[in-house]
């Protein structure tokens, strides 16, 4: 059945470039009721503590030279942000930033699937088998949901040696994004699918294929169609070059003992494509993250799949307890409950997060790259800051 002719989903209610390029090859790592617009509020009293926190941090040794985070509840958007978008003019963090997102693009390839499992176009129980039968025979077991849940063993191309070699010599590579689980084709899975939890980033490429494999349409015109008009990203793209739509929040590396260095452009995107390559704004975010979790863009059986928690945290892990689900993750605080996905890739460190109702929500953005292997020192004080902003969304 034709993409066109199936019902919609019915919503519930209410050098440094060279090092850069090597970091990200091993770790790449229906408009919701009062999300139309994301036109910021004054800075209410309460919020100086926060703003404190975020100015403390880009001041810190090896802290980002910019951050900025979008509050969204009760109909009011909050927008605090420390530090610039672009060292060379000074220019302040604007909501409709471009930025990219990271491997928070893996809730979209999971929207993407979501939503044709709602429509009947999908199951979570297909295998690699049955929709793309020209991946290994070995992977052929693993399904949708394992893919989803990254429980399904499929080893890393990132990490992949040759894939490495080629972006550290290039890494404005062009590859053929459909084609990057060659690079490890003739690797065995690293488990038996569904017995353990292991983030991969091979898992979202092979959600896309198989969205493609199911539907007969490219996964960019699914998520134009599936995600970007249903919920109102204008500003939203999946590009395949390096390039960066102005206006832009500048990525920067940090590694001391130099300057910090602009690599928001140093790598193309075609090697990231359904992992993690999607240019956003925060205000985008901020409307994604919403309609994700309150219900736009699948039903709720399809979401009572996705909200089965198992053990496993995002990368880089976000505030409070991880647990895993369907493309997203529950992430317990101190001050309760919000689901999201995490992403960090050279230049930037993202958080996105809302309540399950998706009637609050936070995007946070950092402008420069903060996991364990390249900044672990800052890894424990970000997650605080974040716990400290859910907090904050919560009370």
């Amino acid at each position: 059945m034709p993409l066109s002719s199936c019902p919609a989903p019915t919503p519930r209610p209410a050098s440094r470039r060279l090092r850069a390029a090597a970091v990200v090859a091993v770790g790449l790592a229906v408009v919701m009721p009062g999300a139309a617009s994301v036109a910021a509020t004054p800075e209410p009293h309460g919020d100086v503590r926060l703003r404190r926190q975020i100015e403390e941090f880009v001041r810190s040794p090896g802290g980002p030279p910019g951050i900025i985070a979008v509050l969204r509840r009760d109909g009011h958007t909050r927008v605090l942000r420390a530090g610039v978008a672009d060292l060379g003019t000074g220019r302040r963090p604007h909501i409709d930033d471009h930025m990219r997102i990271a491997s928070t693009a893996k809730a979209f390839s999971g929207a993407v699937a979501l939503s044709l499992v709602d429509r009947g176009l999908l199951s979570l129980d297909d295998t690699l088998r049955e929709r793309l039968p020209q991946l290994p025979p070995a992977w052929g077991e693993v399904t949708l949901r394992q893919l989803l849940q990254h429980t399904s063993g499929l080893p890393d191309y990132s990490r992949d040696p040759e894939f490495v070699r080629i972006v550290v010599a290039d890494p404005r590579h062009r590859f053929d994004s459909r084609r990057l689980l060659d690079f490890v084709a003739d690797e065995p899975l690293r488990f038996a699918p569904g017995t353990r939890y292991q983030y991969s980033n091979s898992d979202n490429i092979a959600v896309a294929l198989m969205a493609e494999a199911a539907t007969g349409i490219r996964y960019e015109r699914l998520l134009r169609d599936l995600v970007h008009r249903p919920l109102g990203l204008g500003d939203t793209s999946l590009p395949q070059g390096h390039r960066m739509p102005e206006p832009y929040l500048h990525g920067y590396d940090v590694t001391p003992p130099g300057p910090p260095q602009d690599v928001s452009e140093v790598l193309g995107a075609s090697g990231l494509w359904a992992s993690g390559g999607i240019v956003s704004t925060p205000a985008d975010m901020t409307r994604f993250v919403r309609g994700y979790t309150g219900g736009a863009l699948f039903g709720g059986a399809v979401e009572r799949q996705q909200r089965r928690w198992i053990d496993g945290a995002s990368e880089p892990a976000g505030p409070g307890r991880n647990t895993a689900g369907l493309a997203l993750f529950r992430y317990q605080t101190r001050c309760g409950v919000v689901l999201g996905h995490t992403g960090n890739t050279p230049g930037y460190t993202q958080l996105i997060a809302a309540t399950p109702d998706g009637r609050r929500s936070l995007v946070f953005s950092v402008t420069s790259q903060i996991n364990q292997a390249t900044a672990p020192d800052q890894v424990s004080r970000l997650r605080a800051v974040q716990e400290d902003f859910v907090c904050a969304l919560l009370r």
